[in-house]
């Protein structure tokens, strides 16, 4: 997951606040690669319950840029945690986070997932196989 937060860091260290000195300057991109590594982490630790993670690194890190550049931050930010929410997501689906056990695809009737595991080499448990494609009879 470091690869995302590295990776909005990189596309927005350039325009940390360039007015002030320089070793001000470093303790600022210390702080935005924290910020950013955090916030990664937080989500990809409970990505169920983190809503706008966009939003509250953006909150997090926006001190440290002028005025001008803020606007150029906030894409940066938007699109690197879109791109880390993409990722987690098709992990959750793989089961990757539920310990490499899969899940279901279906949902309950109060439209919740499933939590019960599909049988071999399916995509859903027994009280959903029904929802499964079957090819035609010959």
């Amino acid at each position: 997951m470091y690869q995302y937060s590295r990776a909005i860091y990189r596309s927005i260290k350039d325009l940390i606040d360039p007015y002030v000195g320089v070793d001000k300057q470093l303790e600022y991109r210390r702080d935005v690669l924290a910020a950013c590594e955090d916030c990664v982490e937080r989500l990809a630790k409970d990505p169920r319950y983190f809503s706008n993670p966009d939003k509250t690194l953006f909150q997090d890190i926006r001190r440290y840029f002028p005025i001008t550049q803020q606007a150029q931050v906030a894409w940066a930010v938007s699109e690197g945690i879109g791109a880390a929410v993409d990722f987690i997501e098709a992990q959750i689906e793989a089961g990757a986070f539920d310990g490499g056990v899969a899940r279901c695809r279906a949902t309950t009737r109060k439209g919740k997932p499933c939590q019960r595991t599909p049988l071999p080499e399916r995509e859903y448990c027994p009280s959903h196989q029904h929802l499964e494609a079957t090819p035609a009879a010959a």
